[in-house]
């Protein structure tokens, strides 16, 4: 793995507290993908979700991370079409055949939810439905590997292993990761088979898994406002996220939602 970093075992206290803080990622994600309408423009949705949070008394996990380029100026992510992740909201209007991803991260008593979801708006092309399908299936596929005593690289594998046969491909510069306190802990956790050994998964381990999967090829590039990251070929792209905890026996999807595709 590309960080050595000690993965973080949370009490039960600390688990507590990130289930309220799933829950309530849930919510705001689950609310906005109601609002996603043609018309709309991506900052209207970021405003909407600010309200939001304030509603919920947590704050966002992003607006304010700091980057190369700066802080995140943003509530939410939310990228467009070809847009793979970390969009700022603004003057783009929504449109009839978009795929609109919501990326929410929230901050509720010092404890962080995080999940994302891609959502369907009218009538998608067939490739694109196909693709929205695979990714969020490919999460699943992930899911089942969160258990005690598996290896990290089975999760991670799964992801690239259920959506290459498919004709689809995996980023590889954006990967998921362990979540608690922090926005980003260890592990790091790739939608790929990573190199090397590989850590054993623990009960309490909380991990942010969000296959970012690509119609075309798997290459990004970064616009110039220092985050949006796009596909290099312009096909769209997709992504879903759980935060996913540990357990003795069945993984717990702290940020549980109904499975399925808004839109489609």
């Amino acid at each position: 793995m590309a960080r050595r970093h000690k993965i973080k075992i949370k009490t039960p206290h600390e688990i507590g507290r990130m289930r309220i803080a799933g829950a309530i990622a849930s919510e705001v994600l689950l609310e906005l993908a109601k609002a996603i309408e043609p018309g709309r423009t991506t900052l209207e949705i970021d405003q909407l979700a600010a309200e939001l949070m304030r509603q919920r008394e947590c704050k966002s996990a992003f607006l304010g991370y700091r980057g190369q380029s700066g802080p995140f100026k943003g509530q939410i992510c939310i990228s467009v079409n070809e847009e793979v992740v970390h969009g700022l909201g603004g003057p783009r209007k929504i449109q009839p055949g978009d795929v609109v991803k919501l990326d929410v991260g929230i901050v509720k008593n010092g404890w962080i939810g995080d999940n994302a979801i891609t959502v369907a708006v009218g009538d998608v092309p067939d490739e694109t439905r196909r693709l929205l399908i695979a990714t969020e299936e490919s999460l699943f596929a992930a899911i089942s590997h969160a258990r005690a005593g598996e290896r990290l690289a089975d999760l991670c594998g799964s992801v690239e292993e259920y959506v290459k046969p498919l004709g689809f491909t995996v980023v590889r510069d954006f990967v998921g990761h362990g979540v608690g306190r922090d926005l980003h802990e260890a592990p790091q956790v790739p939608n790929y088979r990573p190199q090397g050994k590989s850590p054993i998964l623990e009960p309490g381990m909380i991990l942010a898994i969000e296959p970012m999967v690509n119609a075309g090829v798997r290459t990004v590039r970064i616009l110039d406002d220092g985050w949006t990251v796009v596909t290099t070929d312009g096909k769209p792209s997709a992504h879903f996220e759980h935060t996913v905890l540990i357990t003795e026996g069945e993984p717990e999807l702290l940020t549980w939602r109904p499975r399925g595709v808004p839109g489609l």
